[in-house]
């Protein structure tokens, strides 16, 4: 990385409402897309803004080749881990913003699993006016090629049938996440996600090592926000965190838990988790 230094990229992009009703369409959960005018739900932003490179900047994992925004690391594996926003305003549907991003920190690590690399990329979106709506951090981890471990394999995604809505409430009333290979295709296509391990069964299992398709990290912390807005949560989020511990494979069971406390400057904080059910949660 010797000749590659972090830069700024800035966009103006529109926020269109086609990809909106795209992923309202995904999550068919009954709560109408926002329309022209009216705020984007939190994190939305990541489907309402995608990034289409161009196919001949591709690499083999279908994610675009390193080395130009992002720095050219040698490690083959590329994972969605987490991040925070902290939300000033909201941008509205049929709003032009300003798009800021930049690459923070690239911070080398030895894990368990071998070594890694912990890439933070940084972006602001403001209005047209230059006020400042949200200020994101997203977390990438880059690691060594290995097998996923003794994970149970679920279902071949080839006896998987479409699933319905994702979010399904359960008798004790918590939701339930249900995946399938057309919602993962769906979600790949909408947030203009090309990496192969969300829809190429082969790849993902013989190349990847993974035990099926590997459900999307921004698409399982989108369905943990989504549950405020099902559940009719009052007031605005002001700071969304979120941390990706463990894949979730196409066709496995999730549920959605969570609990409510009041932090030290007495404002609520609501911790949701989306897991297997009775095991340690996965986002």
């Amino acid at each position: 990385m010797e000749n590659w230094k972090p830069h700024t990229v800035t966009t103006h992009e529109s926020i269109d409402p086609a990809p909106v009703a795209a992923l309202a369409a995904l999550f068919d959960n009954g709560l109408p897309a926002p329309c022209l005018g009216e705020h984007l739900p939190p994190l939305w932003h990541w489907v309402a803004l995608p990034r289409w490179p161009v196919s001949s900047e591709l690499g083999s994992d279908g994610h675009p080749a390193l080395g130009d925004f992002l720095p050219p690391i040698a490690l083959p594996r590329r994972m969605f881990a987490g991040g925070e926003v902290v939300f000033h305003g909201a941008p509205k549907v049929g709003d032009t913003v300003r798009r800021e991003s930049t690459v923070e920190s690239v911070t080398e690590k030895s894990g368990r699993s071998g070594e890694l690399v912990i890439v933070v990329v940084r972006t602001r979106l403001s209005s047209e006016n230059g006020t400042l709506l949200l200020d994101e951090r997203q977390n990438l981890i880059y690691r060594e090629a290995s097998a996923t471990g003794s994970h149970p394999a679920p279902e071949d995604a080839a006896e998987l049938r479409p699933a319905g809505s994702p979010f399904r409430r359960s008798r004790d009333g918590t939701w339930e996440f249900h995946t399938d290979p057309t919602l993962l295709m769906r979600f790949s296509a909408a947030t203009a996600n090309a990496h192969r391990i969300h829809y190429d069964w082969p790849y993902a299992t013989r190349v990847e090592g993974y035990p099926g398709l590997v459900v999307h990290g921004p698409l399982m912390t989108l369905a943990v926000a989504e549950v405020l807005r099902l559940d009719r949560r009052p007031g605005q989020v002001a700071r969304l965190s979120h941390r990706n511990k463990a894949p979730l494979f196409c066709g496995e069971p999730a549920r959605l838990t969570g609990t409510e406390l009041l932090g030290p400057d007495e404002q609520p904080r609501l911790t949701l988790h989306l897991g297997p059910p009775d095991q340690s949660s996965r986002g």
